[in-house]
């Protein structure tokens, strides 16, 4: 197709095609020099036309490329090391909470970054306005201060009580009968209403915290803590890392079942993507995506 052009943008020629057949047959009869005035002038208008119509061109293409859509800025998202919810693993950030957050943005063509650190500094980053959005959390008073949690559920995690293989110690569900016992505990970490609840109220007392879920069985193993609270998948998928499994038993019953989170920074006013999160959230547990994502980590 031809194709005319001005200071490097393009306009479409075909349509000026029977004008320049007009101009070149009168270019052929007479030269410049023999034309009459009104034969030169019409001359000169068909050129000008030609021109006009090419800058209009030339114009209709800046104004689109002026009008681009910007890129979309990613959601920069916090996260702990807690698998098999959210890990690393060669360099890159897996883990169940982790696909699940990605086949939701995914969905929503919202590009995010999802960033590692210590749970108690994610915590102060979302606070803070420094991050979007923290997973996965449970929903606390203090927490709710500076968090929009969104309504969906993204996961549900099982606390549970631990103690090492040859322990003598039993739960019958009642956590003030275990004042007595020193518990291991990750900083900063919620570990449900019940738990948490027992440790403001004082019936447990004796606390030791770690910076990390592996520290924290470690403490256990070494007998330098009596019980290690945790989440259940979480622990068990450290002994198994650790090849300890054989060391440390689960105390029955569970302690509590506790839904955790994707929750926005305030300070950030991301509301609407929190809802656009909500919907999709909801739309991949309505399809069946969600639990083939969850069965997936397990079935393996």
């Amino acid at each position: 197709m031809p194709r005319l052009l001005i200071d490097g943008m393009s306009c479409r020629a075909e349509s000026l095609t029977h004008k320049n057949n007009k101009i070149r047959s009168i270019v052929k009869t007479e030269s410049p020099e023999r034309m009459s005035r009104p034969l030169l002038n019409k001359v000169v208008k068909f050129l000008l036309a030609g021109i006009v119509v090419c800058l209009h061109s030339a114009l209709v293409n800046a104004d689109e490329l002026l009008h681009v859509r910007p890129a979309i800025p990613p959601i920069e998202i916090v996260t702990l090391d807690y698998p098999p919810y959210e890990y690393e693993e060669d360099g890159v950030i897996k883990g169940i909470a982790v696909d699940l957050v990605e086949e939701a943005f995914d969905r929503l063509n919202q590009p995010i970054n999802i960033r590692m650190v210590p749970w108690a500094r994610a915590l102060a980053l979302v606070e803070e306005g420094k991050a979007d959005a923290i997973f996965t959390a449970y929903k606390t008073p203090e927490r709710e201060l500076f968090c929009d949690y969104s309504n969906e559920v993204l996961i549900d995690q099982t606390v549970s009580l631990f103690v090492r293989s040859d322990s003598t110690i039993e739960f019958d569900g009642n956590l003030s009968l275990m004042e007595g016992y020193t518990f291991g505990t990750v900083r900063k970490i919620s570990y449900g209403s019940v738990f948490d609840q027992a440790v403001e109220q004082g019936m447990i007392s004796h606390i030791e915290e770690t910076r990390s879920g592996e520290k924290n069985m470690a403490m256990l193993i070494l007998n330098r803590v009596d019980i290690l609270v945790s989440n259940k998948y979480g622990a068990y998928d450290i002994l198994n890392k650790l090849g300890r499994e054989d060391d440390v038993r689960e105390l029955d019953p569970e302690v509590q079942t506790v839904p955790s989170y994707l929750a926005f920074s305030k300070k950030r006013g991301l509301g609407h993507i929190r809802d656009q999160f909500d919907f999709t959230l909801k739309e991949m547990k309505m399809d069946g995506t969600y639990q083939k994502i969850i069965d997936a980590h397990f079935d393996h």
